[in-house]
């Protein structure tokens, strides 16, 4: 057997942390380093790997490709890690923990996912938060949240741990019956929602006539609307109700374009009951056949 590398999770934490935080200075504060240390610990970590993980261009840095491979690696080895360090302390997992959930996702899913965890966890208190992926995402950013399910798009991979795909569901009235050549009335969240853009994409690709019927931010309504035959929506699996019928090509409307969803953390601020909760919807997700890897995309991070 060859020489093995063996990559220390202190090297590994060190680097994620200067993902997750934006910064040598801020990475230093959460893990109690200097930031010369901080420097000489992603040295380290560069010479294990055989090449730079991290380039800085100006003021910004920028992974390069094997810092985006390593990051994938690294977060799935330090949850890892935590949680078998959490198992051992016998530490009471106890706490707030504060969720971002997108309004035009699945939330019902991942909401029984999260109180099926707290429920075996009686000493966890949480919050739930819905909102728009990108909101979502700016308050993970401004660490009001713990940890967020979000769209991802090419923009916004940073804090990414795991996604999947999602296709969405053109969805009606069982009882309805669609006149493609008179137009379609659309039952949709607002500006802003995945779900509405790639309904809007397929139907003026195809050139069909089309008109917004029910606008409203919550999925019950939505949903309440679809299924009094008030308009057709893109809806996921996890949302079809009885009462609707899922259509396809053979009613006359196009594919609509997949959607690719993430669970987003900063590994650094998340607690034990934190990481345990991240384990726990990545095992439901990996059950459900689902979780797949996180997209690597060019990270741009502030050097400060």
């Amino acid at each position: 057997m060859g020489n093995i590398v063996n990559f220390q999770t202190d090297l590994l934490r060190t680097f994620v942390s200067v993902i997750d935080l934006g910064a040598y200075t801020k990475a230093g504060e959460a893990l109690g380093r200097t930031q010369p240390a901080i420097s000489l610990q992603i040295r380290r970590l560069e010479d294990l790997v055989g090449a730079p993980i991290i380039k800085q261009v100006g003021r910004t840095l920028l992974l390069t490709g094997e810092g985006e491979m390593l990051l994938s690696y690294a977060r799935e080895m330090l949850r890892l890690n935590d949680e078998a360090a959490s198992y051992f302390n016998r530490s009471k997992i106890a706490g707030v923990l504060r969720v971002g959930l997108p309004n035009d996702y699945a939330v019902s899913f991942l909401q029984g996912v999260i109180t099926e965890y707290t429920r075996q966890h009686q000493g966890i208190s949480l919050e739930i938060h819905c909102g728009w992926s990108a909101e979502i995402l700016d308050r993970l950013r401004a660490d009001e949240l713990d940890l967020a399910v979000a769209m991802v798009n090419n923009e916004r991979a940073q804090y990414l741990s795991r996604s999947w795909i999602e296709r969405p569901i053109w969805a009606a009235a069982a009882s309805s019956e669609l006149d493609i050549a008179k137009g379609i009335a659309l039952a949709s969240h607002p500006e802003g929602c995945a779900y509405r853009a790639r309904m809007i994409q397929a139907l003026d690709a195809a050139q069909i006539r089309w008109r917004v019927a029910y606008t409203g931010s919550g999925i019950g309504g939505l949903q309440n609307a679809v299924v009094n035959g008030l308009g057709v929506s893109a809806l996921t699996r996890y949302t079809m109700l009885p009462g609707m019928r899922a259509l396809d090509d053979s009613d006359g409307l196009p594919p609509l374009a997949e959607i690719r969803v993430g669970l987003f953390y900063k590994h650094p601020r998340l607690s034990d009951a934190g990481i345990r909760l991240v384990n726990h919807i990545i095992a439901r997700l990996d059950e459900a056949g689902v979780s797949g890897d996180p997209v690597r995309r060019p990270i741009e991070l502030d050097r400060q």
